[in-house]
């Protein structure tokens, strides 16, 4: 998805887990190992869109890991969120800038089902050790997130 707002877009990025691995998958422009995920759109709140990012990028339905506060009965004008588990403002182009509400999930399947729509070069289920390997190109941000979902 192209960017929504000229100086700073908000994203969603979720580390989907399954068993004792973690989904990174390797971005067609980048060349890098990152996680799923994607822009929020403007009508939709930050879970929503991580749900969205994973299903069109992947093909997988997830539950995303946290808690719901409950503070008195939601309807229709109020709804609690699961908190990201982190945020994090990073650059992208000289004048552009995300920031990223960070995720995690659990997925009951390993199968992954890519679109035409979403391109990327290569999606794996990493386990710790192959994390630590020092055999792919994974960012340290990236490689911590990725260990702590497997932890949870």
């Amino acid at each position: 998805m192209p960017h929504i707002h000229e100086k700073i877009d908000f994203t969603a990025e979720v580390f989907v887990v399954y068993g004792n691995k973690v989904l990174l998958r390797k971005h067609d422009k980048y060349k890098i190992w990152l996680s799923v995920g994607g822009h929020i759109e403007l009508n939709e709140d930050p879970n929503q869109a991580a749900i969205r990012e994973v299903k069109e990028e992947v093909g997988l339905n997830i539950t995303l890991s946290g808690k719901i506060p409950k503070f008195r009965e939601e309807g229709d004008d109020y709804k609690e969120l699961i908190p990201p588990i982190s945020m994090n403002r990073h650059r992208i182009n000289p004048t552009h800038e995300h920031i990223t509400l960070v995720f995690f999930a659990k997925s009951d399947t390993d199968r992954i089902k890519t679109s035409k729509e979403e391109v990327s070069e290569e999606c794996k289920w990493f386990n710790k050790a192959e994390i630590d390997s020092g055999s792919y190109e994974i960012k340290e941000s990236i490689k911590y997130y990725a260990k702590m979902a497997l932890e949870r």
